[in-house]
Order: structure tokens, then C-alpha cells, then sequence
């Protein structure tokens, strides 16, 4: 792991998670006291400038985001951090928010500096009870020490709904209603949380805020690939050697993250496919994987960089089996608002069930596909638009293993 790049885990296992002191010691709040020192366009500007994009799945531009905000007329405005990690197999935020959870503070009160906020919320998976109590703490000391001047954090847990990982459908949660996305627009940046300008951000992005504002903008644009600069945190999981987290350039390659960070396929068995950017990543097949992490280069070839979730699976497993599976998880998770969702999950778990049983038919793949473009173009969120995928994907680079269980 010599190669890695740490930026966000840079104290991973050099402070003491529990002590502000030592975050304080290790450099800690430098980028909250500069950003202070700049004029609210020139802390937006320096953002936009790094590149960062969201390290939630939407990969927008976090500079340009805040500034909607900022310029957005509003008596209250809000900095919400996204710690509902819901994806299977990821838990790259856990590490964070666990290791260093002062980072994260620091990184919302940058940015409710920057938009002219007074409050944040932390909203956090409901499976993480004990990394609420550590971010209660954190928020505590950081209270104490009169850190964060008049901007004040609040946590907020979730209840298990995979949709709340979408904006939107957080800030109803939060807000006390039943979490199902919105109609967009307007976005939250102009008329979010209880109607108010509001900033959606990742865990991770948050945690890239001080680092940023500390070395400049210009010292994280040259890190990783020019149009997604910087490092992404990726899980690896499944058929690998090393199941482990490692945070990266965004240039490294596909295959450089299995093979030379993941140690290659267990017990030397060959490589099938990988799944990244958790459930609703598409599969990627072997002939692919010289291609770079980046968000823009895993869209070109229809799939996501996501959570960084790293799903490794050898030539014994059955695809059509894992994909039935994932088809079920889409289904129980739909929040039922919209009928493209609500129906399409439901319909496409049936056929896919039907293959997996060898009850299937040709026509059934047809059907699959069709339903699988309309509920990409259709559903309101990204739950539904991303359900497909696995399936679309799978269909497209491993059909053989489809046409060996039709009836």
C-alpha cells in the first residue's frame, strides 16, 4: 500500500479520534482559520477552482454547487453532510467519520462560512449508532473550544431506507416526513431543508474541504485526473486477496486496484467481473479494466465510480444468480413514489427470477432491456434510474451466461 495517497485518511491512525487536541496538533482547523481570513467568494472560488466533485455518486463540481447557495436569498441556510452510507459493501465514510471526525466538521463549517449558514446537520446511517456517539463527542469538544464560532452541528440518524442517500429524500427525512425523493427543480441548493438555500455534501467531500483550503487549489487539481482531480477512497470486497480500503489518485486504473492494491483473485482462481460504486454499479468485464477510476472515464463505459465500492468476483460465481439478487434488494428499497420505480423493480426482479430458475424465455431479455431503458430515463431518483444497471450491464458483457438458463 506504499503507493496510496492519503488526503483524507492523512491522520488514519496518527491522532486520537476522541481528542481534538491531537487533530489541533496535526494541523487541524488551519483550513477553517484561513478560509475565515478570505472574503465567502474567494473560499467558493478556491473550491471551484480544486476540482472537487462530489464523492457522494453525482460527481458535481462542489465550488460551483456552494455558490448557488451563497447567492441564494434566504433569512436561514443549511450544510447537510450525506452519512447515510446505505450501499453494500462500502463503508469508506464509517473510516472517516470514525478516524477523524473533526475533518468533517471543519469541512461543513468551511462551507457554512462560505454560504453564509449557521447550521449543520450530520445525517447518519442508522446502523452506525456508535459512530453517532463519536461525531456527538467531536461536536462536543469542538463546542468547547469555541472552534466552530456561531456555527453549530446537529446529528440525525436514519432509519435503514437505502432512497435517504439521495438528497433529497434525506431532507424530508430530516425534516421528520417519510423519506421519499422530490421533484427537482428546484434543487436544494436554492430550496432545500424546510424550503431554505441548503448544501448537500458527502462525508468524503466534506473531509477534502480543509486540505483544500490549507495547500491551495492549484496543489489538488494536479493530483489524480484533470477532470475528476484528487483521490477516491475504495472498498475492496468479494474474490480479492486483500479485502481492504485504500484511498488512491483517481488515474489509477481498474486493474491496477485489483491486482496490485487488491493482491490479485483469491486462490489464484481467474477474474470474472467487478462491480463498482456499490449495488447499482454496472459489471465490468475483464477487456475493460484498463480503464481509469475517474467519474467521467467508469461513465464512458456505462458504469460508476459511486461509493468506491469494489465488488471482485472470480470465474466460479453465477452473475445472473448475483444480479437476481441485487433485483430483489432494488425492489424491498423503492420508496413506491414514483411508477417507473415502483413497479419496474417489481416487474424486473419476476423476469429476472424467471431466468435464474431456467424458467425463462427470449423474449424475456428483450423485455428486460426495454424496461430497463425506460426506468433509467423515468424514475425520479437516482434509485431507480441506477436499478437497471446491474442487469443492462451484465446483459451486455455476459449474455452467454443468460442464454445457458433459458427454458
Amino acid at each position: 500500500m506504499a503507493e496510496e495517497v492519503r488526503i483524507v485518511l492523512r491522520n488514519y491512525g496518527k491522532i486520537d479520534p476522541l481528542n481534538i487536541d491531537d487533530y489541533i496538533n496535526a494541523g487541524g482547523y488551519k483550513g477553517l482559520e484561513k478560509a475565515r481570513s478570505m472574503s465567502q467568494e474567494a473560499v467558493i472560488e478556491e473550491v471551484r477552482k480544486s476540482g472537487l466533485r462530489g464523492r457522494g455518486g453525482a460527481g458535481f463540481n462542489a465550488g460551483t454547487k456552494w455558490k448557488f447557495s451563497y447567492r441564494a436569498v434566504a433569512d436561514e441556510k443549511y450544510v447537510v453532510c450525506n452519512a447515510d452510507e446505505g450501499e453494500p459493501g462500502t463503508y469508506k465514510d464509517r473510516i472517516i467519520m470514525e478516524n477523524d471526525p473533526q475533518s468533517v466538521l471543519e469541512g461543513m463549517a468551511i462551507c457554512g462560512y462560505a454560504i453564509g449558514s449557521r447550521k449543520g446537520y450530520i445525517y447518519c446511517r442508522g446502523e452506525y449508532p456508535y459512530v453517532v456517539d463519536i461525531l456527538n463527542q467531536a461536536i462536543a469538544q469542538a463546542k468547547e473550544k469555541g472552534i466552530l464560532g456561531d456555527f453549530d452541528i446537529e446529528v440525525r440518524m436514519g432509519a435503514g431506507a437505502y432512497v435517504c442517500g439521495e438528497e433529497s429524500a434525506l431532507i424530508e427525512s430530516i425534516e421528520g416526513h417519510r423519506g421519499s425523493p422530490r421533484f427537482k427543480p428546484p434543487y436544494p441548493p436554492a430550496e432545500g431543508l424546510w424550503q431554505k438555500p441548503t448544501i448537500v455534501n458527502n462525508v468524503e467531500t466534506f473531509a477534502n474541504i480543509p486540505i483544500i483550503m490549507e495547500k491551495g487549489s492549484d496543489w489538488y487539481a494536479g493530483i489524480g485526473a484533470k477532470s475528476y482531480p484528487g483521490t477516491k477512497i475504495m472498498t475492496l470486497t468479494g474474490d480479492v486477496v486483500n479485502r481492504t480500503f485504500i484511498e488512491i489518485p483517481t488515474d489509477v486504473t481498474i486493474r491496477q486496484v485489483i491486482y496490485d492494491f487488491g493482491g490479485g483473485i483469491r486462490e489464484g482462481k481467474k477474474f470474472k467481473a467487478v462491480q463498482i460504486g456499490g449495488t447499482s454499479g454496472g459489471f465490468i468485464p475483464e477487456s475493460l479494466l484498463d480503464t481509469s477510476i475517474d467519474f467521467d472515464s467508469m461513465g464512458a463505459i456505462g458504469a460508476t465510480l459511486g461509493s468506491g465500492a469494489v465488488f471482485v468476483m472470480d470465474e466460479t460465481r453465477d452473475l445472473v444468480d448475483v444480479t437476481e439478487r441485487i433485483s430483489k434488494f432494488f425492489e424491498h428499497e423503492s420508496c413506491g413514489k414514483c411508477a417507473p420505480c415502483r413497479e419496474g423493480t417489481k416487474r424486473m426482479h419476476e423476469m429476472m427470477t424467471r431466468l435464474n430458475a431456467g424458467q425463462g424465455k427470449a423474449d424475456d431479455l428483450e423485455q428486460i432491456e426495454q424496461l430497463g431503458s425506460v426506468m433509467s430515463r423515468a424514475c425520479l431518483c437516482g434509485l431507480g434510474q441506477a436499478a437497471p444497471s446491474p442487469v443492462l450491464t451484465t446483459l451486455e458483457h455476459f449474455r452467454n451466461e443468460y442464454m445457458e438458463k433459458l427454458g
